[in-house]
């Protein structure tokens, strides 16, 4: 039983503690890591000097008057020898061990009959002893639900996750050095706002005791960036933390770590082309290939990207259905046919946006540019001048899914106005994600913004190469309670 384990490791605490020995000690014994052992043994081993290794302890073999164990960090794993004739107190610590438990160990480095890399020990320090036996004793260690809510224990239980997230530590590392390389300077802004904008998205609401004020957590980065840019910082770029208040699914989290670039001087189109450069650089670096497979598909980032047109694609996956002339009627009308439940007072461009997701977005697997976005659901983008119905958007779409979306910027405040009016018309009528009007944002604008090209993306580019649901490429999602 559990319990009984427990107990039994804490007399073993005690007997530790009895020896005058801490168990908890702030520092050991470590000349490198075992990663470094391993690649320079021979090496090391011929220099026949001791060396100093921590880790933990992830097996013991007890065969009398030696022990073998598997010494483990974030490096690598390799194997300790106790012998009774080398090791005077080996009896104590056969008494004291279990696996899970720190140590360091000092010896020099040899190979076995079998060769086998390994250290043979003449000294052991403590260096943290656990008190719960490892994962691979427990029940149910394979429910995701349970690997979610203690992460600590899945990655003891799965090396492969340890390296998935390495792999996204390179993907975001390879972000960074891709916009750094083309001028972007990376900037930090305020995680809580007075008002939600940037998004439409419903918002998480806080409350700030000093200043006895409600603020929101940001929703996206992107009117304080644009504010960035009026104020003469040029081309920006941030990563970082965003909340929407929605629901979940393989695709959505509730926070998640987002990407926003503004290229001052430049437009969409010119955008377009910096990011499918970048998307191809991230997704090498990354994975180390062009290609990856998602649901049983193979997914070539290498070749070229198609243009989907919004309004051709709509039409064919509706019936000839116009996104741009079809009225509210007909739309919701569609919208029931294909089961969606959508409200009764669902706004035309809702209904647009509803519909695409559900018949056209899910059909587009290969990478693509998905452009001429109808303008009633692009508040932030400029208007096409030969098509002001249409907006100078494009969205990054594979695998079925939204990877990023960017446009040229709105940098005409009067028409920022107009357009940020009816969208808190839109939230008087109930819709809970539509936009707000931001004062101090239109009052930058005011003051005057180059034109401008502005994108983003989240973490979810990350989960569809890893063909994983974007919860489970988070280290710890958030989760009902108990």
């Amino acid at each position: 039983m559990l319990e009984d384990i427990i107990q039994e490791r804490r007399k073993k605490l005690e007997a530790i503690k009895a020896a005058h020995i801490d168990p908890y000690p702030a520092r050991v014994k470590r000349s490198f890591s075992i990663g470094r052992a391993v690649e320079d043994f021979e090496k090391i081993a011929m220099s026949e000097e001791s060396v100093s290794l921590a880790g933990r302890l992830r097996s013991l073999r007890d065969q009398g008057k030696i022990i073998f164990a598997d010494l483990e960090d974030e490096t690598g794993k390799i194997q300790i020898v106790l012998k009774e004739d080398t090791l005077a107190d080996l009896p104590f610590w056969r008494s004291v061990f279990d696996i899970g438990d720190f140590v360091s160990v000092t010896g020099p480095l040899f190979a076995t009959k079998r060769g086998e890399r390994s250290v043979d020990v003449r000294e052991v320090q403590f260096g943290g002893k656990s008190l719960l036996p490892l994962p691979d004793k427990w029940d149910g260690l394979e429910d995701m639900e349970l690997r979610l809510r203690e992460r600590y224990v899945d990655l003891l239980t799965h090396p492969d996750l340890r390296e998935m997230f390495l792999k996204k530590s390179r993907f975001w590392a390879a972000v960074r050095e891709f916009l750094q390389k083309h001028g972007f300077v990376e900037v930090e802004t305020s995680v809580l706002e007075p008002q939600a904008g940037g998004a439409e998205a419903e918002p998480f609401k806080t409350h700030h005791n000093a200043l006895d004020t409600d603020f929101y957590l940001r929703i996206s980065l992107e009117l304080q960036l644009k504010k960035l840019v009026v104020g003469g910082m040029g081309s920006v770029f941030e990563i970082g933390r965003v909340f929407r208040n929605e629901g979940i699914d393989r695709d959505h989290l509730q926070d998640f770590t987002f990407m926003e670039c503004y290229w001052a001087y430049h437009d969409y189109r010119e955008l377009m082309k910096l990011l499918s450069e970048m998307y191809r650089f991230v997704v090498e670096r990354t994975t180390g290939s062009l290609r990856t497979t998602w649901q049983g598909y193979d997914i070539d980032w290498g070749a070229a990207w198609p243009e989907v047109d919004y309004g051709h694609a709509f039409k064919e996956a509706n019936d000839g259905m116009d996104p741009l002339t079809a009225t509210r009627d007909a739309l919701f009308a569609r919208a029931k046919a294909l089961g969606l439940a959508p409200e009764k007072d669902l706004q035309k461009g809702r209904l647009v946006d509803l519909i695409y997701k559900k018949t056209v977005r899910p059909k587009l697997i290969q990478p693509c540019f998905l452009v001429n976005t109808p303008i009633l659901i692009s508040p932030l983008a400029k208007a096409s001048p030969e098509h002001p119905e249409i907006a100078e958007r494009f969205q990054i779409v594979a695998c079925g899914t939204e990877l990023g979306n960017g446009f040229s910027e709105l940098n005409d405040p009067l028409d920022q106005r107009a357009r940020l009016e009816q969208q808190m018309a839109l939230k008087q009528q109930g819709d809970k994600e539509a936009m707000e009007l931001d004062e101090d944002f239109l009052r930058a604008l005011e003051y005057g913004m180059p034109p401008t090209a502005g994108f983003g993306m989240s973490e979810r580019v990350f989960a569809i190469l890893m063909d994983k649901p974007v919860r489970e490429t988070v280290f710890f999602p958030l989760m009902r309670k108990k």
